[in-house]
């Protein structure tokens, strides 16, 4: 049999997401197969869009991974394609849809394992984004989009009532702020790690909280009291409504992110009166919108590719399409239905018939998840900041010294950490104690556990303060280095973000030191992906050579941050930190 490749159109990654047209256009998708058969006219004339009573050879069977919510919807085209004897190519579809969380099969994937599928259909293109950004990851190919579902905030009757539903609007961050203070309904979501959904109103969220008052520090806030309430993924959000709640709090929520078709599929199964009311931000919903993707494409046998292709054409004609709507989805991304929107709970003026907002990027997507990593798993980090004497040199244009900035900077990031995290500080030059390179100034501890008469917060701000450059010292930065990284590693705490920050603002210096390539290859042999500890480098001034930060801390899965002006080092470390978080 037959091999081929799909049109470049359908390349993973060959399109701009921002670019991809919202509404399926079935024409299109049936031009897309005949360019697959590999001529227009041959392969109408060979039957591959042909509705025949009975099928001529043996059917073409198709396994296909979808997200729970779709995987219904999809099970019954499967079924009524089968009954109808839906063709590709002369061959009848035999479908086997399998319901799987779509973070589960990205994992899998990323890994470069096979799912055991040929197709998959996730409720969101970012885990396809998430797949194709892996080096040894299992190949996706996009073929197109099977529905849509925009995400809102669902409350109980009562709740939205006391907020104005629906005549009145509010943003994502009204919205937020309404359901996370004391008084308010408890608005609750699914773990953005794990959930579509949680992350694209995470993304949306934190979008437009980080230009309010409050800024990067009320974002934190509300990812913080967010972060209570979280259930572990879509299909345990909804119970919180009314046994529990996510984690921690007294009363249960009574608010919800969640899709449209959520909203659906909760109110369907509900008697009378006990249904949600939906409320769709003002400034955008974000959408789900359920990729079909062809897993390994280039094992697929040209039967299996066309007899794919032709299940996702079946979804954007007319039986599709009454199937999605019957599921509570969105055939087409820019039309609202009203019947469908008002069994989900949306009444007017809510803006349920705008456009969504331009997707967000992976850098943006990217940058959320991080700060909810970190926000919410609490962090361990060890702070090793250079000594040496050129520390004293000044900033160009202040009257203040390269140290001076950094133990300020340093100060500012330690009071972004809550109680539970974990920070330590090391210090280094060459020969600082005895023979060694590096010294431990504070042990890496909770900041909230007693040292002395104090906190370990207290004893890291009065090292800080105290920091001095060491006269005439080197920078002994190749054994600091794997020494440090191989403390972290020997004592990672399982459950909370681990990390390395080495703030230096030179090369080493210290000729008895390891070479940098052993040094590397030492990282890389400590490197664990099951325990990862990312190595963040901070190369201060002039003098620090970017090149080579990138090398040590790449080693570890890491990454390094040229700072020409240190009164910055703070928000790098952060940003840093945040990043590293997204990848953990």
């Amino acid at each position: 049999m037959g091999r081929h490749s799909l049109p470049d159109g359908y390349g993973a990654g060959s399109a701009d997401p921002r670019l991809r047209a919202r509404r399926r256009n079935v024409a299109l998708a049936a031009v897309l197969v005949l360019t697959v058969a590999a001529g227009t006219a041959a392969a109408v004339g060979g039957g591959l869009f042909s509705f025949g009573s009975s099928c001529q050879d043996d059917a073409v069977r198709l396994r296909v991974a979808a997200s729970p919510d779709i995987a219904p919807a999809l099970k019954a085209a499967a079924e009524h394609a089968r009954a109808s004897h839906v063709t590709s190519d002369g061959h009848c579809l035999d479908i086997a849809v399998t319901a799987r969380e779509a973070h589960e099969v990205a994992d899998t994937l990323r890994s470069g394992r096979g799912a055991g599928v040929q197709v998959w259909v996730p409720d969101s293109d970012l885990w396809v984004q998430r797949v194709t950004g892996a080096d040894r990851a299992t190949g996706v190919t996009r073929a197109g989009a099977v529905a849509s579902s925009p995400v809102g905030v669902a409350m109980v009757p009562s709740a939205a009532r006391s907020l104005g539903w629906p005549d009145r609007t509010y943003t994502w961050t009204e919205l937020a702020g309404a359901g996370l203070r004391g008084d308010g309904p408890g608005l609750g979501a699914a773990d953005p790690a794990r959930s579509a959904t949680g992350l694209l109103a995470l993304t949306r969220l934190s979008a437009t909280a980080s230009g309010g008052k409050g800024g990067g520090a009320g974002v934190a806030a509300l990812v913080k009291g967010l972060s209570r309430r979280t259930a572990d993924g879509d299909g345990q959000v909804l119970a919180t409504l009314s046994g529990g709640t996510g984690r921690g709090e007294a009363n249960p929520n009574q608010a919800l992110v969640l899709s449209e078709q959520a909203a659906f599929a909760h109110n369907s199964a509900v008697e009378d009166g006990a249904g949600l009311d939906l409320f769709y931000p003002e400034d955008g919903s974000p959408r789900l919108d359920y990729p079909f993707t062809l897993v390994d494409e280039a094992r697929l046998t040209t039967d299996e590719s066309r007899a794919a292709l032709r299940f996702m054409t079946f979804m954007g004609q007319p039986e599709g399409r009454r199937i999605l709507l019957r599921h509570g989805f969105r055939p087409e991304a820019d039309t609202a239905p009203a019947a469908l929107v008002t069994a989900a709970g949306g009444r007017f003026p809510q803006p349920y018939a705008e456009s969504a907002p331009e997707p967000a990027s992976a850098r943006a997507l990217q940058k959320a998840l991080g700060m909810w990593t970190v926000t919410v798993q609490s962090a361990r980090v060890t702070a090793v900041v250079d000594t040496s004497a050129s520390m004293t040199e000044r900033v160009p244009g202040t009257t203040r010294s390269r140290m001076d900035v950094t133990k300020a900077s340093l100060s500012q990031a330690l009071a972004t950490f809550t109680a539970e995290d974990e920070v330590g500080l090391w210090t280094f030059a060459a020969k600082l104690d005895g023979n060694r390179d590096y010294r431990v100034v504070v042990p890496t501890k909770r900041l909230g556990d007693r040292v002395g008469h104090g906190t370990q917060r207290g004893a890291l701000a009065k090292a800080f303060s105290g920091l001095r450059p060491v006269p005439g010292g080197a920078t002994g930065l190749y054994d600091t280095t794997l020494a440090a990284y191989r403390a972290a590693t020997g004592s990672y705490a399982r459950g909370k973000f681990n990390a390395l920050v080495v703030l230096t603002d030179g090369v080493n210096q210290d000729p008895g030191s390891i070479s940098r390539s052993r040094l590397v290859e030492e990282l890389e042999k400590l490197a664990d992906p099951d325990r990862p500890v990312p190595l963040i480098a901070i190369a201060v001034g002039p003098e620090a050579d970017e090149e080579e930060a990138e090398r040590i801390a790449a080693a570890t899965g890491g990454s390094a941050h040229k700072v020409s002006e240190p009164s910055r080092i703070h928000s790098v470390i952060l940003e840093a930190i945040v990043a590293a978080g997204s990848r953990s």
